[in-house]
């Protein structure tokens, strides 16, 4: 395809943006708290209102992709998230930042609907398991550089004067204007969904509902992305709460830390699928996953640095396995179902807003310790999931024959 280069980068830089802009959330929470004298469950409805966007978009978003096509849904996309940080960074009070976050979580989730589709077509079927590869490294690049640049903007000499954190808006508002412009003169292609990508009518949406997996799926995305966003976005919070971290220093090395990890355990990931069967993988990260949260919650402050990261690594291969878990256990109706896994993200919404409000009540270490809930429920999943198709397997003696020399040799 002509302009193939320019276009992946350009798809490129969108799963960056929606990264980098998405994982400000955490390292943002305790700052928000103190500058607006919030409690831990007014800070809830922070992450609360840019997920719930997420829940109440996918599937809509998915017949958007279908009728307008994938540069209208992008234009409507940064609109969105263009008037949301407009909103934030010229008035920045609590109300606005809430309102704000809901409207860039439902420019964000449109991103999410169309770019796959619209990578497939631009990259080249053939090539785009290794474009969808390189978009989920950048997308844990950009995870890592988000806590670490607000780090550094909050460490400037001027940082203790107001509102420190606004210019970051600004700087969101110019790079989508950026991107609005290049979104409506790159010769973008027509996409063309292919019949596991098509939204579906309702009428397949009420015969997947009726299936019992297909609920209990479902709430393993909610679970999943539940565990990852409480983890994000009150790690920092818990840190300066419970040993005296400083939430712009060492508590943003931690959310980063997190996000980086959990990229890195994403390649390990990738190849414990080629040895084992899904829902081991899944039930041995799950469990060191556990075992991490635990030590996070209830070890020193040296003990709790490390173990918040870690346990990024352990959930980073959760979402992938549920998520083909579920497709994979239902013989039509893929596209559809895939909005309803999506929907699932609106547990991003719920937890971490549970835990802001139980957090008033009996204090954040316990009320984070739902999180143990959660990935039990994912741990479950592991036991109860019957997919039709298998993940494909190599048998470890065959992986290591092509590593002997030859007798030639």
């Amino acid at each position: 395809m002509k302009h193939r280069a320019l276009i992946v980068g350009y798809i490129l830089v969108i799963w960056f943006v929606i990264s980098f802009v998405t994982n400000l959330i955490g390292p943002l929470m305790p700052i928000i708290i103190q500058d607006f004298h919030l409690s831990l469950g007014l800070a809830g409805f922070l992450p609360f209102s840019f997920f719930l966007a997420y829940g109440l978009v996918s599937i809509p978003g998915g017949m958007l992709v279908e009728r307008r096509g994938s540069r209208f849904t992008i234009l409507t996309a940064f609109v969105l998230n263009g008037a949301g940080s407009l909103a934030i960074a010229l008035w920045p009070s609590y109300a606005t930042a809430v309102g704000g976050l809901f409207v860039i979580g439902l420019g964000m989730a449109l991103l999410q609907v169309v770019i796959n589709p619209l990578m497939r077509t631009a990259g080249g079927e053939s090539h785009f398991a290794f474009f969808s590869v390189m978009g989920q490294l950048v997308f844990g690049l950009a995870s890592f550089l988000s806590p670490m640049a607000f780090q550094l903007l909050m460490e400037r000499p001027d940082a203790g004067k107001g509102l420190a954190w606004v210019p970051f808006y600004w700087v969101f508002v110019a790079g989508f204007i950026a991107l609005i412009v290049a979104n409506q003169t790159l010769p973008l292609p027509e996409v063309e969904l292919k019949d596991d990508e098509r939204a579906g009518g309702w009428s397949a949406y009420r015969e997947l509902l009726a299936r019992r997996d297909v609920r209990l799926f479902f709430l393993g995305i909610m679970a999943y992305v539940g565990t990852e966003q409480t983890l994000a976005n009150w790690m920092s919070q818990f840190l300066a709460t419970y040993h005296g971290i400083s939430a712009t220093g060492d508590g943003a090395d931690a959310v980063a830390g997190f996000w980086g990890l959990m990229s890195l355990g994403c390649l390990l990931g990738l190849g414990l699928l080629k040895l084992l069967d899904s829902r081991v993988v899944l039930a041995g990260f799950t469990v060191l996953a556990l075992g991490c949260v635990a030590l996070a919650l209830f070890g020193s402050a040296q003990v709790a640095q490390l173990a918040f990261p870690a346990s990024g690594f352990f959930l980073s291969v959760m979402f992938s396995v549920v998520f083909s878990l579920g497709l994979n256990s239902v013989p039509q109706h893929h596209g559809a179902f895939s909005g309803v896994l999506c929907t699932g993200i609106l547990g991003g919404a719920v937890v971490p807003l549970l835990v802001g409000l139980l957090g008033d009540a009996i204090g954040l270490r316990a009320a984070m310790a739902t999180v143990f809930l959660t990935l039990l429920y994912i741990l479950s999943v592991s036991a109860w999931a019957r997919p039709l198709v298998t993940n494909e397997v190599v048998p470890l003696s065959r992986l290591l024959s092509r590593f002997k020399p030859s007798p030639e040799a």
